[in-house]
């Protein structure tokens, strides 16, 4: 690049002469701008903040290459289809094919990924992430809808919500991918857990990180140019990091190795873990991000509502232990392994809160091995225990106490009514 095409040469050069000229025609033989080219100076520094805004507003090839791809434009989104579509879950499972290509797309493009690296990524978001009940990320469509109270909704507008919903889907997915490694869990979805498929083995652990990252890759493009994108990537960074605590306090409640310690399994310690491995991001979240794309700026809404959820998930979280002991497999779609695993469960809590000694030594004899007579023995002390009958009237009870805690909270009700309602006496 030649110097008079360089901005920065040129401004200095004008401020050189501006200095001369000056000096050689100062104001008044008595003035201070005879002995100091004030004026000059005051070229120099106007000048320099002209450089500086013209440096700011030069986009540099590193700018361009991070730079916020812009949200699409409404016709980019598959509107005739979401017009079709009878139900959330039709509406929301139309967006999936369209964020699996752009995923696609980008990681060939930008990454310069190889045709076989693109299909094992395409192979792998179709067998990890659309498979499930979808209502974390259907949640923030019903969310969306009901803080708009009554106002039509444009279809692209329900795109969008639906969008954001798919970002929990992956986040999920993620989750989930790591999860099943970490538990030796052979079955997720009615199908063998991804690590377990024999080309796939522990190319797994990356594939978890691939789908994490897949999150924000969708969130900057879909709503980069958002004035509330901070907010959005924020929320999900944070509750991100509070699940993977929420992981670790589940990890780390027992000695690693073949040891059972049944002093760790505490009420304390448990609802400790369900908050952070579950709530945040099957409960909170969803509603969240539905009130963050729907205007909501209320403090005091998010907080009232985070503790409603909160309570919410817990609930969640011991129906999904009861499942995963007294579940039908063929229904819930995995083979339970808590026991085996050696968990701190709501069961097993319940459990040691009721038992005798004698009963203490059984759990402590059988619980935590992979041994299905010894499995069997635990569910039958469990039986014995009365804990099913416990359970039931805990599920009545928790419902009960959301539900009069729904009254107080100045948000549209059927936000968590419908929430509460499609966990309420679950088989799955």
């Amino acid at each position: 690049m030649s110097l008079s095409s360089n901005p920065t040469f040129s401004f200095i050069s004008i401020g050189v002469a501006a200095i001369v000229i000056a000096q050689l025609y100062p104001r008044s033989s008595d003035s201070y701008y005879s002995s100091f080219p004030m004026a000059g100076l005051v070229v120099l520094l106007l000048l320099a903040a002209a450089q500086t805004a013209v440096a700011s507003t030069t986009t540099t090839p590193s700018s361009r290459r991070f730079a916020v791809t812009k949200s699409p434009p409404p016709h980019a989104y598959p509107l005739a289809q979401l017009a079709a579509a009878a139900s959330d879950k039709d509406k929301f499972l139309c967006l999936y094919p369209q964020l699996q290509e752009e995923l696609c797309e980008w990681f060939a493009t930008e990454h310069e990924m190889t045709p076989e690296a693109v299909q094992w990524i395409r192979d792998m978001l179709d067998y990890n992430v659309p498979g499930g009940k979808l209502n974390r990320g259907t949640t923030v469509l019903a969310v969306y809808r009901a803080l708009q109270q009554g106002k039509p909704i444009s279809e692209h507008e329900y795109a969008q919500a639906a969008v954001l919903g798919w970002t929990i889907e992956f986040l999920q997915a993620f989750f989930l991918v790591a999860d099943d490694i970490m538990d030796d869990s052979q079955t997720r979805r009615g199908q063998p857990c991804w690590y377990k498929n024999k080309h796939v083995n522990l190319v797994a652990i990356n594939d978890s990180f691939l789908l994490e990252s897949a999150v924000f890759c969708i969130l900057k493009r879909h709503f980069g140019n958002e004035p509330y994108y901070t907010e959005l990537l924020e929320l999900l960074l944070q509750t991100t990091q509070q699940t993977e605590l929420g992981q670790l306090l589940d990890l780390t409640s027992q000695p690693q190795g073949n040891e059972v310690d049944l002093n760790r399994f505490t009420m304390q310690r448990y609802k400790l873990i369900v908050k952070y491995k579950t709530a945040f991001y099957s409960f909170y979240l969803p509603v969240a991000l539905g009130m963050i794309l729907a205007g909501n700026t209320d403090e005091a809404s998010y907080q009232a509502a985070k503790e409603i959820l909160l309570t919410m998930g817990e609930y969640f979280q011991v129906q999904d232990d009861y499942l995963d002991c007294f579940g039908d497999p063929s229904v819930i779609g995995k083979v339970g392994t808590d026991i085996q695993d050696n968990k701190c469960s709501w069961l097993v809590v319940q459990a040691l809160e009721r038992c005798n000694e004698e009963q203490k030594n059984v759990l402590r004899q059988n619980y935590g091995a992979w041994d299905d007579q010894k499995v069997e023995t635990v569910k039958e002390l469990y039986r014995t225990l009365d804990l099913p009958n416990i359970f039931a009237q805990y599920e009545e009870d928790s419902y009960q106490r959301i539900q009069k805690a729904l009254d107080a909270i100045d948000l549209p009700r059927d936000v968590f009514e419908t929430l509460l309602n499609k966990i309420y006496k679950r088989s799955k």
